[in-house]
This record gives structure tokens, C-alpha cells and sequence, in this order.
């Protein structure tokens, strides 16, 4: 028997943190739960609107969806939906969720959550921190109440995506991850692994990976979108779960192509969120991380000293080695199980609902 793993998962979705959304849901090792809704992607409703279409969806409306912090700490809110549509989903346009966002704000369920469960909870972190470092602000000792923490974000020895140094969720709210990486390796509170641009951008998400999946779930027609296609090319496929895949991850592989990194998409989340489940998949350093959160040219980096210089405790590992394509198998392989189970609920419902 699989004894499942309790994870709150912190996101701003996205479509790479939709993908992991669904990987989380079809993994039997996995009892998501809460998940938080936090600005960044997109604006902190918009996010929220999307998980909870995502529980409905895949008929998972028991799953409490919380909002999140909606504003940085101290920065103004700047969102990216350029690269992940108008409503963070790319293409997909997702059936509304038919329960509403819980009571419990964000900052309430990492508290309180990990009060009911110490020792228990993996916290996983796909958007910016700032929810995550205003529930620490609030209850200091929440740290040590934690299994673990896996982190989505920063780069060290790589360029970044938003600035020539940083990563868009640490860029989003440098104060938050500051007061993140703070908190730990310390008074008993884990060492963080953090994904890093340096590694998640070596999953590299394929038309022949969407295809792959599209194939495993049974859905007709198997589309594989080419750099070829109209912009904006709207799927028709049979199952429901693929057809808003494909939506979604055909606008990040146009994103990618417009930017001169080719028809691909780096599926960073997804990543983590395997990572949250299984750390045994990645090697990892020890490392004393800070982010500089003043530097006018590098504001939101990074910093990692493996070395001592600095004569702080270690405070995270940084995930540095992976068998990408075996992550990207598990991935394929998951959400095509999970496309399988919801279609066939629909296709039991009066009337053969199609979403």
C-alpha cells in the first residue's frame, strides 16, 4: 500500500502549474490539499478561478482552493500573460468551477495546516512566496511544522527569465523569498530544495511528449502541434483533460518559439511538484541561499554560498541533477491516466456531458 503524501501546494496559476495541478491529482502518492492561490502569473482571482476549474474539472470539488496574498510584500503586483494568456491558461478555456474559494485565507491554511499535522505536511511552492513568508511573519514557528519545502524558483549558475540574473517567482517578490529562506535550516526547520532555472529548464516539454499523452488517454484525434499552425489553433480532441491540455500548452510552445528558444515548454512546475512527491529523483548541494533584494541591476537574484563565506548556516539544497526524461515519462504518463479516469466519469453522466 502507497501511504499518500499530504502536500500544499502554493501556485499562481499558470500553465506550467496547472500541469503540475494535474500530475498531483493523478498520482496515487499524492493528497493534495490545500491549495493557495497566489498573485503572480496572473492576478490572485484569476489564479484562483483557475484552480478551482481545475478541481471540477477532474471532479475533485473536495479539494479546499484558498486565496492567497494578491500583492507583493512591498513591490507592486506584475503579472505575465504574455507568457501564459490572458487568463493564465493559455488557450484553454476551462468550465467554470462549481464551488467557490474557501473561507481560510492562504496565509490561514499554511498556518493552520500544518498546526493540525506537524511533521506531516510537504509544502510545495510553484508561484511567488509571498503567501508562504506572510503566514511565516505571522506564526514563526510554522517552519519546523513542515515535512519538507520544495521551492520553484531562483537561478544560480544561469541566466534568468526575467532578468539577466533572476527568476520570475523570486523577481515577483524578492522580500518574500528573502524572509523564506530565512526561516529555514534553522531552530530545527528543514533545508528547502529549491528547483532552480538551472535545472527546470531541462524539461523540456515536446509536441511528441503532447502527442504522447493525447495517445495514452485515448483521445481522437492525436494532435501534435507543429511550428507550422495558425497562432491560436483551437483543439478538437475527444477527451476533455487533453483538450484543455493542448489549449494550454500550445500557447507555451508558441511563447518558447517567439523567443527564439524553440516549439518546446519548459515544464518547471510539473517538475517540482515530482520533486515535492520523490526527492530521491534529483541530486542535490548544500548551500546558504539569499536574495538581494536592493541591487539595481540585480534586484531579485539568487545568491548561493556552497562554500562558508558568508558563516551562515545551510539553509537549502539546490536541486542540480535529474533523469529528465524519466520525469518527463512520469509526467506523460500520469496526467494521461488521470485524462482517462475523468473522461470516463463524464462519459458516465446523463446526457454525456463534454465540458
Amino acid at each position: 500500500m502507497v501511504t499518500p503524501v499530504p502536500v500544499l501546494l502554493d501556485c499562481d496559476t499558470g500553465i506550467d502549474d496547472s500541469l503540475a495541478i494535474l500530475y498531483l491529482l493523478s498520482h496515487p502518492s499524492a493528497e493534495l490539499g490545500p491549495v493557495v492561490s497566489t498573485a503572480g502569473n496572473v492576478p490572485a482571482d484569476v489564479v484562483c478561478a483557475n484552480n478551482l476549474a481545475w478541481m471540477s474539472l477532474c471532479g475533485r470539488d473536495d479539494i479546499e482552493v484558498c486565496l492567497g496574498e494578491v500583492s507583493p510584500l512591498v513591490a507592486p503586483l506584475r503579472t505575465t500573460e504574455d507568457t501564459h494568456g490572458p487568463l493564465g491558461v493559455g488557450y484553454a478555456e476551462l468550465p467554470p468551477g462549481v464551488t467557490t474559494a474557501s473561507s481560510r485565507s492562504g496565509v490561514d491554511a499554511w498556518i493552520e495546516t500544518t498546526a493540525a499535522r506537524p511533521g506531516e505536511i510537504v509544502g510545495l511552492v510553484t508561484g511567488p512566496l509571498t503567501t508562504l513568508a506572510r503566514a511565516i511573519q505571522a506564526d514563526p514557528g510554522l517552519p519546523t511544522r513542515l515535512r519538507r519545502l520544495v521551492i520553484m524558483g531562483g537561478a544560480f549558475g544561469h541566466p534568468g527569465n526575467t532578468t539577466p540574473t533572476s527568476e520570475w517567482n523570486v523577481a515577483v517578490d524578492p522580500e518574500a523569498a528573502k524572509v523564506v529562506f530565512a526561516a529555514f535550516g534553522v531552530d530545527g526547520a528543514p533545508e528547502p530544495i529549491v528547483c532552480p532555472l538551472d535545472l527546470t529548464e531541462s524539461i523540456v516539454f515536446t509536441p511528441d511528449h503532447l502527442g504522447r499523452l493525447a495517445a495514452a488517454a485515448g483521445s481522437e484525434p492525436v494532435e501534435q502541434p507543429t511550428p507550422e499552425d495558425d497562432h491560436g489553433t483551437r483543439s478538437v480532441a475527444s477527451n476533455v483533460v487533453v483538450r484543455h491540455v493542448v489549449d494550454a500548452v500550445r500557447f507555451y510552445f508558441e511563447f518558447h518559439a517567439d523567443h527564439d528558444e524553440g516549439y518546446i515548454a519548459h515544464m518547471h512546475d510539473p517538475f517540482a511538484a515530482a520533486v515535492a512527491l520523490d526527492p530521491a529523483i534529483v541530486g542535490t548541494r548544500a548551500a546558504v541561499v539569499d536574495v538581494e533584494i536592493d541591487g539595481t541591476l540585480t534586484r531579485g537574484t539568487t545568491v548561493a554560498d556552497t562554500r562558508g563565506m558568508w558563516g551562515r548556516p545551510v539553509n537549502a539544497r539546490i536541486a542540480e541533477s535529474t533523469d529528465a526524461d524519466a520525469v518527463l515519462d512520469d509526467i506523460v504518463d500520469r496526467i494521461a491516466e488521470l485524462a482517462l479516469r475523468v473522461q470516463a466519469r463524464i462519459d458516465d453522466q446523463p446526457g454525456g456531458l463534454r465540458p
